[in-house]
């Protein structure tokens, strides 16, 4: 027996995937080998895995034959010798010791100080680090003890953070923060410690959205950071107000997903209809769609109505704009899965506009597989589907995702505030829609564009928030 409940799309970097709650019973399922070994053994759960790898696994007919499969080792270690290519073609599929971890994860709930950083060299000696905050969480800790984006943090635990430890001395559950000072290129710790403990929260991810009044033109600008079904009715109301703006509505919109790692694929879609150009001539028409493995295609075709698992439509929508000939769209390597497909998703129907770095290179998601008997705890996430959109294309599967329009690098300090003109992201489309207008309101703020960065990939202050991936709402 199959029981298939949400499913969600990510990617893999900081934050993001593809997933879909699947809960399988092996024993019925019918490709699935049983085992004679306990229940409880490594074996008798590798063969599970196998089998439902087997079933739903995209790269199914490239696995390894279970005679040939190393089947008493530890599952976790199991899981990963089945997949194919492991860190080059797929480099997204993964398992969880815990299927409830698993889930919080999928929805946006976690254990975190709240933050996401990038990482540089606080000296020429390429040594010593300091983090530069991208962003806070709304209602995490980090937020109640006042730190915000473009914030320094200096020393952690009365520790110089380096090049040996900048990736694992967050990890603490109370953690001791110094910020620092940065003045004519030069960090300075302000000797002044704050004392936080993370907390379990539900991610919040819209971090802003605004009207910016931008040379005669009303520029919509919304920063989100993770596509969660909770929060589908709060964009439908950012969407209404932008629409609604001073009665005629916004003239050119502003996506950031610069850090948004994916989330569910049916929230994905539901941006993808409120920003799209004249939706109710779209309504029915195809959206995108899903490629499955052949043995799992066979079974979605003797469901009733099996279009539905392969086909997204169009469905109508108030909020949308409407009226929209193009949007901007804020990018990095951090954008993955369910934000790659929102772009794929609208290439076809209007002007998509790229800016900043390449993105993740994700077109590819999965469903959550646990065993509905209870006899393992774990959760499986190994990729089920392909995505395309209605051209049939899918061609940003790659490590250098889609190729932004104009680079810009978020690599200039200190991070303005989302929504500042002079943020560096922002004002790169504002100069595009108003070049003069842009010019002059530039000459307000002198940056430093810090080259010396330990990794231009944000990071997250757990390893949750480094995930990137994407899920589907899945029935069947």
């Amino acid at each position: 027996m199959i029981t298939m409940k949400k499913c969600l799309y990510i990617g893999l970097l900081m934050i993001v995937f593809t997933a879909c709650k699947k809960t399988v019973d092996s024993t019925n399922t019918p490709s699935f080998t049983t085992s004679t070994a306990s229940t409880t053994s490594d074996s008798a759960a590798n063969t599970f895995i196998y089998g439902a790898m087997k079933d739903y696994y995209l790269w199914a007919d490239q696995m390894p034959t279970l005679a040939s499969t190393a089947i008493k080792s530890k599952p976790i270690d199991y899981f990963y010798t089945l997949l194919y290519g492991y860190d080059t073609i797929d480099r997204f599929s993964w398992m969880d010791t815990s299927a409830t971890n698993l889930t919080n994860q999928l929805n946006g709930i976690n254990t975190v100080l709240g933050i996401k950083y990038s990482a540089f060299y606080a000296d020429n000696t390429q040594t010593n680090v300091v983090f530069s905050i991208s962003y806070v969480l709304k209602g995490s800790a980090a937020e109640a003890a006042g730190l915000k984006r473009g914030d320094f943090i200096y020393k952690v635990d009365g520790k110089q953070i380096t090049l040996s430890n900048y990736q694992s001395i967050l990890q603490n559950q109370t953690l001791g923060i110094e910020l620092a000072n940065f003045s004519n290129s030069v960090f300075t710790g302000t000797g002044k410690t704050i004392n936080i403990t993370k907390t379990t929260l539900q991610t919040n991810p819209i971090l802003k959205d605004t009207v910016i009044e931008w040379s005669g033109k009303k520029v919509g600008y919304l920063t989100y950071i993770q596509f969660l079904t909770s929060f589908d009715d709060s964009l439908r109301s950012i969407f209404t107000r932008f629409k609604n703006y001073k009665n005629t509505g916004i003239d050119e919109l502003v996506l950031d997903l610069r850090f948004n790692g994916g989330g569910y694929v049916t929230s994905s879609d539901l941006l993808t209809s409120l920003i799209v150009k004249d939706l109710p001539s779209k309504v029915g028409a195809v959206m995108n769609k899903k490629v499955y493995n052949n043995a799992y295609t066979a079974v979605l075709k003797k469901e009733t109505n099996p279009d539905q698992y392969f086909i997204t439509n169009f469905k109508a929508e108030s909020a949308n704009l409407g009226k929209l000939n193009r949007v901007f769209i804020l990018t990095s390597p951090g954008t993955a899965s369910a934000s790659e497909l929102v772009i794929n998703n609208l290439k076809p129907f209007m002007e998509v506009i790229l800016i900043g770095e390449h993105t993740y290179g994700k077109n590819v998601g999965s469903f959550t597989i646990t065993d509905s008997k209870s006899r393992w705890s774990f959760g499986l996430q190994p990729i089920t589907f392909k995505t395309v959109n209605s051209k049939d294309e899918s061609n940003y599967g790659t490590v250098n995702g889609f190729t932004p329009d104009y680079v810009v690098k978020d690599n200039v300090i200190p991070f303005k505030p989302f929504g500042d003109p002079n943020e560096t992201y922002l004002g790169k489309a504002l100069s595009i829609i108003s070049p003069v207008a842009f010019k002059a309101n530039a000459l307000e703020w002198s940056p430093t564009i810090h080259q010396n960065q330990v990794n231009n990939l944000p990071l997250g202050d757990s390893r949750i928030l480094d995930r990137k991936d994407m899920w589907i709402e899945h029935k069947n």
